[in-house]
């Protein structure tokens, strides 16, 4: 068993299952201090949801149609979320690609909504003042040719 540091905060210990397989494993301490922290009462006020309910089956990244571009899937969201990498989250692009269409919440056994999740994240950004996207100019050609939904939408989505 081989472990080496990744980055400051996150410790992998590589193991050999004795098949040529290898595996990397995340060593983090599991309590319940991780979802009493006050980042985490920030997103469940927001978002309405509660982290604890989500049990890890994957109903929701299964059912995603932009789970393959995210840096972490929804599931793996809310369990970062569940574990207090707060770090992680806050730097994945997951909370900018979700558009909302509530497969999580349809597709969930325990009817928690990684949409709302995603968007509250989303929200925590934007209400700091920091914009995902800097929009400088919006060329003539698309403010004539976009609908006007997809514009407002885009505004909403990104800018504060």
């Amino acid at each position: 068993m081989t472990v080496f540091r990744v980055r400051e905060e996150k410790f992998l210990t590589v193991t050999d299952n004795g098949h040529g397989q290898r595996y990397l494993i995340m060593l983090i301490k599991l309590g319940k201090e991780n979802l009493q922290s006050e980042f985490v009462k920030l997103v469940e006020r927001i978002s309405g949801e509660e982290l604890a309910n989500c049990y890890q089956c994957g109903n929701c990244t299964g059912g995603c149609p932009v789970s393959f571009a995210m840096d972490f899937g929804p599931r793996e969201i809310i369990r970062l979320l569940q574990l207090g990498q707060e770090d992680a989250v806050k730097k994945a692009n997951s909370p900018w690609l979700c558009v909302g269409c509530l497969q999580c919440y349809c597709r969930c056994p325990k009817g928690v909504s990684a949409a709302k999740i995603l968007e509250a994240l989303r929200q925590m950004t934007l209400r700091k003042g920091e914009d995902h996207e800097k929009i400088r100019e919006i060329p003539f050609p698309f403010l004539k040719n976009a609908p006007q939904q997809a514009i407002v939408c885009g505004f909403r989505k990104f800018v504060s």
